[in-house]
Parts: C-alpha cells; sequence; structure tokens
C-alpha cells in the first residue's frame, strides 16, 4: 500500500482502513517505543527501532517492519511501500521524544532483530569485531562488510550495542542485508579453525604484511578496540596476524578504514 498524501490531518486512511493517531506523550504505546532507545528494553523484546526515510524504506523493503509512526507534520513520498505493516500518526512533540538526531525526519519504524542461527555453515567470510565502543566505526564496519559482500558480522564483548542508533545511521540500512550476531569470539575463532577457515587478526607486533596473504574465497578477519587493539589471547588463537604498513608519520589507521582496505584485499 502506498501513501501519497500529506498526513496534516487526523482523518489519516490507509485504503479504507482509519489509522492510528497518538496525540500523549504519556500513552503507553509511545512509552514502551522510548523503552526501545534503551538497550535493556531491546534485548528483551527483540526489536529495535529506526529513524529516517532510508532507514524505514530499507527496513520495509526486507520485511523486518512491526510497525511504522510518522509525524503529522510530514509527507510522505510516493515511493514508499509500507505494505501490511501498522502505521501510526504521531504529534511532533511525541516524534521529537522519539528522535535521537538534532533535526528529525518525523518517521519511525519498529523492526525485529536478526534470529540468525549460530554457525559457520551459514557462510564463507566473516568480520569478527572485538571491543569496538565508538559506534561510528562499528556501523561503518558494518556497511562496508556488506558492500564487500562479507556473509556474516559477529560482534563480540566489550563492543557498542550494534542496535545502538548511531551505529544504525552510520550502517546506513546494511543491518537488514546480512546477518549481525554478538557472540563469544573465542568460540567462533575455534569453530572457524575446525572447519578450516583462516581467521586473521590484526596487530601491529608479531604479524605480516597483510600483501603477504593472497586473497581467498574463505576467511575471517579480526579487528578490534580503537585504543588497544585486538585482545592478546584472541590474537594468540588466530591463524596468522597481519598489519598495514604506514607510509607517513600517522600513528595508526582508524579501525574501520583498516577494516575495508583488509576485507577488500581478502576477498577473492
Amino acid at each position: 500500500m502506498y501513501f501519497s498524501y500529506n498526513i496534516k490531518n487526523k482523518g489519516i486512511i490507509k485504503g479504507d482502513k482509519a489509522l492510528k493517531y497518538i496525540q500523549s506523550l504519556q500513552n503507553s504505546q509511545v512509552k514502551q517505543w522510548k523503552k526501545l532507545l534503551t538497550k535493556k528494553e531491546r534485548d528483551r523484546s527483540g526489536t529495535f527501532i529506526v529513524e529516517g526515510f532510508h532507514l524505514v524504506e530499507e527496513a520495509l523493503k526486507e520485511g523486518k517492519v512491526l510497525e511504522v509512526m510518522v509525524s503529522e507534520q510530514i509527507e510522505l513520498p510516493p515511493r514508499l511501500d509500507i505494505g501490511a505493516a501498522d502505521v501510526t500518526t504521531i504529534t511532533e512533540e511525541i516524534s521529537n521524544a522519539l528522535s535521537d538526531t538534532e533535526t528529525t525526519q518525523g518517521i519511525f519504524a519498529v523492526c525485529r532483530q536478526e534470529r540468525t542461527k549460530e554457525g559457520v555453515s551459514a557462510g564463507k567470510t566473516f568480520l569478527l569485531i572485538d571491543a569496538v565502543q565508538d559506534p561510528g566505526n562499528l556501523g561503518t564496519m558494518i556497511r562496508t562488510a556488506d558492500a564487500a559482500g562479507i556473509d556474516m558480522v559477529i560482534v563480540g564483548r566489550g563492543s557498542v550495542d550494534v542496535y545502538n542508533s548511531k551505529v544504525l545511521r552510520s550502517a546506513q540500512g546494511s543491518h537488514f542485508h546480512l546477518p549481525i550476531l554478538r557472540g563469544d569470539l573465542g568460540n567462533w575463532i575455534n569453530q572457524l579453525k575446525n572447519e578450516n577457515i583462516p581467521v586473521y587478526g590484526t596487530a601491529l607486533e608479531n604479524a605480516s604484511t597483510y600483501t603477504d596473504i593472497q586473497p581467498l574465497e574463505s576467511f575471517a578477519l579480526l579487528v578490534g578496540n580503537e585504543g588497544g587493539g585486538v585482545n592478546q589471547e584472541l590474537l594468540s588463537t588466530t591463524s596468522a596476524n597481519l598489519y598495514i604498513p604506514i607510509y607517513g608519520k600517522s600513528e595508526s589507521l582508524n579501525v574501520a578504514v583498516a577494516a575495508g582496505i583488509l576485507l577488500y584485499y581478502l576477498k577473492k
């Protein structure tokens, strides 16, 4: 079902169905949406909120949307296919309360979290992320893994929540394109190696230049914390550790940039 009209009035319809209209911040549904701004409630419910036209559209395309919330102040473009999702019109005040941006676009969606069966049989190429705390970095790496055709992203302990609003914005919809799991990286490394999938860590010491490795059809890349790098215990279990030479005066590369270089190089 397509929307092609301005929704500044209260008598909004979707086809021949009247849509729900909520005006109060004290409404129980609004309170539940606001809870989804916290990791605790996202984990409990298995859902999360996305904000903005692009993210909502990507979620709709992949069938991940449970409900859509639209400010009465905006007009939805004809291209936006809401489909069977429930739609609620909200006031500008509620829209501002749900927004994590300086200027909200006034459209939100509640989405299902990915429930992918864990196991290396789900793919041939993997990105493992250890304790990356900056949401922009994590989101950029998810987006880069998506662009590079990586099969799965596994995020370990100590990392920012994968459904944090800033991570979602940085990933630009890639959450809906590939599996993103949270798990014990040590267990994953063992599983991968047992399946003869090489695991390449990233390190500055006791490591080889990344070009010493030939591109592969199957591999896992392990990247780590912005300040401390990959946990040493994890590095001791990898197949080999790699580094990217620095030719200028910078001490190191941003972790998301480094991940992008290595993923594109390693992917055959």
